[in-house]
């Protein structure tokens, strides 16, 4: 009987290291995928205002 104790403590021991791991991992993951999202924001709604057309005149100039 305590050698049946001592194998499941040291079961419960590794499962709860190996979930601290995953916990940590999927943590991680979650803040990389958001901080990828809130770049990719940015990217998409990115507008240039270069215009290589000589003939362009801007709105913005003060005559």
């Amino acid at each position: 009987m305590d050698t049946f104790k001592k194998i499941a403590k040291i079961v419960a021991i590794v499962t709860a290291i190996v979930a601290a791991v995953v916990a940590v991992y999927v943590a991680i993951q979650k803040l990389i995928e958001k901080k990828n999202a809130k770049d990719a924001d940015n990217r998409e709604n990115y507008v240039s205002c270069a215009s290589f057309d000589g003939d362009f005149i801007s709105e913005t100039t003060v005559a």
